[in-house]
């Protein structure tokens, strides 16, 4: 089952959330005649959390609402937080995650606290000096709704954001609810395991790299397996996505980042995020990030080259101004998670010493891949050894499911 969208929003400015980049400091937006969801909207086949007003605006009347949201976070073409204001819910405080609320920063600095000019209510950062909501910004609330689009990697850092708002929320004695949505990678399972040892915000939970789970699923997931620090459960609920299955191939309707703005990149990223962590571009400051990979230090027989520059999605991009040599993805069969490209990308490195950068464990999420890449392992001999990790994890992901597999 396929399901599509029209791209019409994807011309905006909006925010890049990919690894660990960050984003600069929101600006405000023009005072406008915001758009707003009807409070009954037509029956599509595939219905996602948010949309599904009359299962959780009735809970939140009378209660003081915290949004984490950003621009995917829509019914529609409206704003989620535009949409409950028109509704009488008593929204008092936005949270930003990785590269703001409504899709105006670049990458490359942190999120800062504001106030949001169509609105007017006040924003808090989550992705800067606090990841984590503090006790002063949670004790004016009763209940945090999480309404982000998820690509379904480990490292996108919207899921980190997740599991310290339900953190917090637990702490707090606050309800969180979570809108669900597709993962448009949610088919399939693949890559290692998270290492504890390498826990960071581009990796909090022993999840593999593709970890095939909505957020809704998730955060069920990080509540059951007392995930979040000293084993605390917070009071959740999941509105799920209506009409969906593992097996439902969903084109994203706003793009999650600009870094992310097509479909080929979305599928591509899981492989291709790795790349970071080496000297080898994904194509940021160029009009196809995650679709092409490159580096100055590939031969010269490479049949695609381009250069890096800065532009809105990435102010400061890797190997700035250089040629790059490499490959267009753009055309790929972008069918799961592969190492085959950064495998090939190493044996033809001309700079081999130079090629990994010291992010790339902890988006690797192991310390032997980089071992296992240099020894001349190949993709089969390394994908065994994943087991049993992964292997174990597919089993308790079953627990958690809420959506069938086909």
């Amino acid at each position: 089952m396929t399901v599509s969208f029209l791209p019409g929003l994807l011309s905006l400015a909006l925010l890049a959330t990919d690894c660990s980049r960050a984003a600069p400091p929101t600006t405000a937006t023009t005072p406008t005649q915001p758009t707003v969801a009807s409070t009954t909207p037509a029956a599509p086949a595939l219905q996602v959390g948010a949309a599904q007003f009359g299962r959780y605006v009735p809970q939140l009347k009378g209660k003081r609402v915290g949004l984490v949201v950003n621009q995917t976070s829509r019914v529609a073409q409206a704003y989620l937080v535009d949409t409950l204001l028109a509704q009488g819910v008593g929204v008092k405080t936005i949270f930003a995650p990785e590269h703001g609320f409504r899709g105006e920063a670049a990458d490359g600095a942190t999120i800062k606290d504001g106030k949001d000019a169509r609105s007017g209510l006040p924003v808090r950062s989550l992705y800067g000096a606090t990841k984590k909501p503090t006790p002063e910004m949670l004790q004016d609330l009763d209940v945090l709704i999480f309404d982000i689009q998820d690509v379904g990697t480990r490292f996108y850092t919207f899921i980190s954001t997740l599991h310290y708002v339900m953190e917090a929320a637990a702490e707090q004695g606050k309800e969180v609810v979570v809108l669900d949505r597709p993962n448009p990678n949610g088919w399939y399972v693949d890559g290692p395991v998270l290492d504890p040892a390498l826990k960071s915000f581009v990796g909090l939970d022993p999840l593999p790299i593709v970890h095939g789970l909505t957020v809704g699923e998730l955060a069920q997931m990080l509540n059951g397996e007392k995930w979040l620090a000293g084993g605390v459960q917070c009071k959740l609920t999941v509105v799920p996505v209506a009409g969906y299955t593992h097996a439902t191939r969903y084109e994203l309707p706003v793009r999650p980042s600009p870094n992310l703005p097509t479909a080929q990149s979305v599928a591509l990223y899981p492989s291709l995020c790795m790349f970071e962590g080496t000297d080898v571009s994904v194509g940021r400051g160029t009009s196809t990030p995650f679709e092409v990979l490159g580096s100055p230090r590939q031969p010269a027989s490479r049949p695609f080259t381009f250069v890096p520059t800065p532009n809105a999605g990435s102010t400061d991009p890797p190997q700035k101004g250089q040629t790059c040599r490499g490959v267009n993805l753009h055309d790929a069969k972008a069918e799961g998670f592969t190492l085959r490209y950064l495998l090939d990308f190493y044996q033809q490195s001309t700079a081999k010493d130079q090629f990994f950068n010291k992010g790339f464990e902890r988006l690797a999420g192991t310390k032997e891949l980089r071992t296992q890449i240099i020894a001349g392992k190949t993709e089969a001999e390394i994908r065994k050894s994943w087991e049993p990790g992964l292997s174990q994890y597919k089993q308790l992901r079953k627990k958690y499911l809420l959506y069938p597999e086909s």
